[in-house]
C-alpha cells in the first residue's frame, strides 16, 4: 500500500441544517500536516460529529471550506474515507468479500482486488478469517474487517466518528493501539470524533477541545508522547490531566448555561448532559451528553 498522508486545511467553517435552524458550529479553522493524528473532542450537542461528516463530504457547509493537499473537499472520496460506530457490515458476505466490496464497485481487476484485500486483513491481524461469514465474528473482529474496508481503498484520512464506543474496555484498547499503529505506518492522516478522554491522548498527536452552542475549536493541545502508548505510563496520566483541566475550562465557560441561543437541532438527536470527568486514570473517562 501507498504511504502517504496530506495536509488539511479547513477555513471559517460552518454548518446549520436548514436556513431557519440555529448553526451546528461555526468558523471552524484547523489546519494539519500530512500523517498528522487529530482528536476532537467535546461534550454531546456541540457539533463534532457533523463536523466529522462536512470534513468526510459527507454533509455540505453552510459558509467556508475543506481542502486536502489543495484539493476543495465537495462529496466523498477514497481519498478520504470515514468508519462509523457500527460496522455496517453487509451480514450474508463472507470477510473478503465485505472488505473487497468497493474494489468490487470500482470494477477492478480480480488479481488486483485479491492482492489488495489479503494486505489489507493483514494489516488488521484478520488474514486467517477471511473465509469467514461476519455474522461469525465478534464486536471487534467485526469493527476491524470496516477497518480492512476502509484501507483497502489506500485512502490518505482516515476518519473516525467513536468507532469504538460499542466495544468492551480490553477490544476498545486494543483497537485504540492497532488503529494508531496502522496509520503511523502508512503515513495517513487520521481524524478521531470522541467523548473519551484517554482515547484522545492514546491515539492523537493534538487534541482539539470543541465547545459552545455553536460549536467551536476554543482549545488546541498538543500530545507529545512516543508510541505505544501505556495507560500507566506517567508521561500518558500527565496529558491526560493536562487535557481533562483545559476541557474543564472550556466547560465552565462555554457550558449549557452559559451558551448564548439555543443549541442546534441535530436529526440524529443528542443529549444536553455533561458529566465532568474524573477519576483515576485507567478507568474510562468520557464526556458524554
Amino acid at each position: 500500500m501507498s504511504i502517504r498522508g496530506v495536509t488539511i486545511k479547513i477555513d471559517n467553517l460552518s454548518h446549520r441544517y436548514s436556513a431557519r435552524s440555529a448553526p451546528t458550529f461555526d468558523q471552524i479553522k484547523i489546519e494539519a500536516q500530512p500523517g498528522e493524528a487529530l482528536a476532537i473532542i467535546g461534550r454531546s450537542g456541540c457539533g463534532k460529529s457533523t463536523l466529522l461528516h462536512v470534513i468526510a463530504g459527507l454533509l455540505r457547509p453552510s459558509h467556508g471550506s475543506v481542502h486536502m493537499d489543495g484539493k476543495l473537499v465537495e462529496a466523498p472520496s477514497p481519498r478520504w474515507v470515514m468508519m462509523f460506530q457500527a460496522p455496517h457490515l453487509f451480514p450474508w458476505m463472507r470477510v473478503e468479500q465485505n472488505v473487497g466490496i468497493g474494489l468490487r464497485f470500482a470494477n477492478w481487476p480480480q488479481a488486483e482486488m485479491r492482492k489488495r484485500v489479503t494486505e489489507a486483513l493483514r494489516l488488521v491481524e484478520l488474514e486467517d478469517y477471511a473465509e469467514t461469514n461476519v455474522q461469525d465474528l465478534s464486536g471487534g473482529q467485526q469493527q476491524r474487517v470496516a477497518l480492512a474496508r476502509s484501507l483497502v481503498m489506500e485512502p490518505e484520512v482516515l476518519l473516525l466518528d467513536e468507532p469504538f464506543s460499542a466495544l468492551d474496555a480490553f477490544t476498545r484498547s486494543a483497537l485504540q493501539r492497532d488503529v494508531r499503529s496502522i496509520a503511523k505506518r502508512l503515513g495517513i492522516n487520521l481524524v478521531i470524533v470522541t467523548h473519551d478522554i484517554d482515547e484522545a491522548v492514546l491515539m492523537g498527536n493534538r487534541a482539539l477541545i470543541m465547545a459552545g452552542a455553536p460549536g467551536r475549536i476554543v482549545s488546541d493541545l498538543p500530545i507529545d508522547l512516543g508510541d505505544p502508548r501505556e495507560r500507566d505510563d506517567p508521561a500518558v496520566q500527565a496529558a491526560r490531566m493536562r487535557l481533562m483541566k483545559a476541557f474543564e475550562a472550556a466547560a465552565a465557560q462555554y457550558g449549557p448555561n452559559r451558551a448564548s441561543g439555543n443549541a442546534a437541532a441535530d436529526p440524529r438527536g443528542s443529549s444536553a448532559n455533561f458529566d465532568s470527568a474524573a477519576g483515576v486514570f485507567g478507568q474510562r473517562v468520557s464526556v458524554t451528553g
